[in-house]
């Protein structure tokens, strides 16, 4: 199992404990990708549509997880705390190549936090992985927040930038 804690704005400032975002990556005996999201829930305005896919749903509170395969190609996963979820596979920044790809996601929201599990395909899952990052987003308005795992250059969020996010090895995880 791999654990991550998103505890940085998108450009490298650190959050409070209290914002910060837990998640837990590991692989099932079929190689397929188990995930546990553990988030602060924020309160935005939900969706108006029933939780399964969604599209343009970083346009919500959501956690977004990039697994980016040596050959540049990657799948976007977003997962928000009403149960809606969007995969989108990538030949490169900006490049969907598929869009609303399936997975099984649940999510509950107790209190002032929000949890989620899904289990991503290995199907869908471009490979071998040579980089990853993880992302969270919450906020209205002016007061959108931008969270990474690994932070990023630049002068606003741009969370498409494979080649800045670190490199890893998820094979045995």
């Amino acid at each position: 199992m791999k654990s991550l804690t998103i505890e940085h704005t998108w450009d490298g400032q650190a959050v409070e404990v209290d914002e910060q975002v837990h998640i837990a990556l590991t692989r099932t005996d079929d190689g397929d990708w188990s995930l546990v999201i553990d988030a602060p829930y924020h309160g935005d305005p939900a969706p108006t549509d029933p939780p399964g896919r969604l599209w343009r749903l970083w346009q919500y509170e959501v956690v977004e997880l990039f697994f980016v395969a040596e050959d540049g190609s990657y799948l976007e996963a977003e997962f928000g705390p009403h149960g809606h979820h969007l995969l989108l596979g990538l030949a490169g920044p900006q490049k969907i190549v598929a869009r609303e790809l399936p997975a099984d996601f649940q999510a509950t929201i107790e209190g002032g936090r929000w949890s989620g599990r899904a289990c991503v395909s290995k199907d869908v899952v471009p490979g071998p992985i040579a980089r990853f990052n993880c992302f969270a987003i919450h906020g209205v308005g002016d007061d959108r927040r931008h969270l990474a795992w690994s932070s990023l250059p630049g002068d606003k969020p741009d969370f498409h930038q494979p080649e800045f996010f670190p490199e890893v090895s998820l094979a045995e995880e």
